[in-house]
């Protein structure tokens, strides 16, 4: 008669570990399903034992199985599978774009004096290239047409200013 009860405890275990582990792997709630029957089951043998263990497993089914899945829901995040599946956070996001901000901006700071040309007519704002790489630029004291060589005088922010260069 023991075997009722081994039998009856070891299916409720299977079928907290299989919700948790619903919560970490995408299955349609199969997993869930069968963490549903595993754990009715399970009570079914303990009521076969003794009504006192069907009880005491029904109560512990109902109470822990929620638990156990929010517990596992709320772990996913901070795991390889759950950063994976989710992508990242919004903090993550955030950081990235201050990040990358910092670096566009420092580099802007490094145009100053910098020649360059202008890759479109300047009337007054246009295209130009310094080093290499290509800015939106706004021509101070007139228009700057295409291919003459310009000047960055001032970097404020995302504003770049250019005049043209001097001739030499």
């Amino acid at each position: 008669m023991d075997s009722l009860l081994i039998i009856g405890i070891g299916l409720l275990g299977l079928g907290v570990l299989l919700i948790v582990l619903e919560a970490f792997v995408p299955s349609g709630g199969i997993l869930g399903l069968t963490a549903l029957a595993s754990a009715i089951a399970g009570i079914v043998f303990l009521f076969k034992y003794d009504t006192m263990w069907g009880a005491i497993g029904l109560l512990g089914t109902v109470i822990l199985g929620p638990m156990a899945f929010l517990w596992a829901v709320e772990l996913l995040p901070n795991t390889p599978l759950g950063r994976l599946m989710l992508g990242p956070t919004n903090e993550e996001i955030a950081q990235q774009r201050a990040q990358a901000n910092k670096s566009q901006m420092a580099g802007r700071d490094g145009l100053l004096g910098a020649d360059g040309v202008a890759l479109t007519d300047m009337r007054p704002s246009g295209v130009i290239e310094v080093n290499g790489t290509r800015h939106d630029a706004i021509a101070i004291g007139g228009i700057i047409d295409r291919d003459e060589p310009v000047r960055v005088t001032k970097v404020d922010g995302l504003t770049i200013e250019v005049r043209k260069a001097p001739q030499g």
